[in-house]
């Protein structure tokens, strides 16, 4: 016990405990509100439509747009949606052959529609939007095939029991196709841009509590700004080297990499550089106080950057917080690089403004300390 009691009276044993007590806090707080009405928010997705039919696709057009439970926009043609789903502006696109009508009337033949989905998203997308097509192949069997059919048979003199039977019979014979692009091979590829993030982070966060530690130590013996342009060349090193085994680790165990091993490497050197700069900030602003805020990040980015859950199923707030912190640009690149996409170019200048913002206001807390100066360091012949 005496032992215990010793422990206790270090400080650094109390900041051990504040800091596992603070992660349950943090966590806890930002994932139960950071997730909270995800289910309720559906309604911002969006499935394009396009319609080839001219028979009963405008028919089937309008009943998807009034039941179905996420937002549709209607394309004029089919390359123009998967433009936009590659851009992931779109979550799902569902095409009307041209020759449905005709498919469904004809009774040994089965009409098919086809639905496109992006799997360069996070996972829960292509679950979600499995069960819209499950929804939207259920509601034309039942509503649009068999009224349209019912009704082109009554037209043609059919006896309207006969008709009914008709339609009733056809309604069935509506089947989907489900194709994928950018094709992820397995959940472990699935769940690498949330891991690069974490990973990455909170490495960036613990490189940069003990690089603290020693720029404190070296006050006596280097300036402010020496420190500091110090920091920022190892920051530099350290992120080209971090980078390169993450990049060859992922590599090594199955990682695609669609655009190629080098931009995966360019990226990954982005997404690190960026990230000591951030934590580095809030070390220069508060000190070792600065982790704590370092915690509430890792948190944040987390829940807001889209690696578990879209961000159009976020709240305003958190959608808008991930648009100021780095983890989401890291996810949309790594997606792109490692899944397919359209370049990583919108993500490297996000993270390339927020490491230089980061790197300012670095500087601007710097200057705005005042350290003691460095003392020189006696000669051997002043020693004698």
């Amino acid at each position: 016990m005496n032992t215990v009691r010793l422990f206790f009276k270090r400080p650094t044993t109390w900041i051990g405990l504040a800091t596992a007590l603070m992660f349950q806090v943090i966590f806890s707080v930002v994932w139960m509100t950071g997730y909270d009405g995800v289910s309720d928010r559906m309604g911002n997705l969006k499935v394009g439509i396009v319609n080839e039919d001219p028979g009963f696709g405008a028919k089937i057009v309008e009943q998807l747009r009034t039941t179905l439970p996420v937002q549709t926009e209607v394309f004029a043609d089919s390359q123009s949606a998967e433009h936009a789903l590659n851009e992931r502006e779109l979550q799902m696109v569902i095409r009307i052959p041209a020759a449905f009508s005709a498919d469904v009337a004809t009774p040994d033949k089965k009409a098919e529609l086809e639905y496109l989905l992006n799997e360069s998203n996070p996972a829960t997308i292509k679950s979600m939007m499995t069960g819209v097509s499950s929804q939207v192949t259920a509601a034309v069997n039942k509503i649009a095939v068999a009224q349209g059919v019912q009704g082109a048979l009554s037209t043609a003199n059919v006896p309207a029991d006969q008709a009914a039977n008709s339609a009733s019979a056809l309604s069935e014979r509506v089947v989907s196709n489900l194709v994928t692009t950018n094709k992820v091979n397995g959940m472990n590829n699935q769940m690498v841009p949330m891991m690069l993030v974490l990973a990455s982070y909170v490495g960036a966060m613990i490189m940069g509590m003990n690089m603290e530690q020693s720029s404190m130590a070296l006050a006596g013996q280097a300036g402010r700004w020496q420190r500091f342009a110090a920091r920022g060349i190892i920051n530099l090193g350290a992120s080209v080297v971090v980078s390169l085994v993450g990049a060859t680790l992922v590599s090594a165990f199955g990682g695609g990499a669609e655009q190629g091993f080098g931009t995966l490497w360019l990226l990954l050197f982005l997404i690190m550089l960026t990230f000591l700069f951030v934590s580095q900030l809030f070390l220069l602003l508060l000190g070792m106080g600065g982790m704590l805020l370092n915690i509430v990040t890792l948190s944040a980015q987390l829940v807001s950057s889209g690696a578990m859950v879209p961000r159009e199923l976020l709240s305003g707030f958190y959608r808008g917080l991930g648009d100021a912190l780095p983890a989401t640009f890291a996810v949309e690149g790594t997606m792109n690089v490692m899944f397919g996409g359209p370049g990583i170019g919108h993500a490297a200048t996000g993270l390339l403004i927020i490491a230089g913002a980061a790197l300012a206001l670095g500087a601007l807390a710097v200057a705005a300390k005042r350290g003691r100066a460095p003392q020189a360091i006696p000669s051997a012949a002043g020693s004698r």
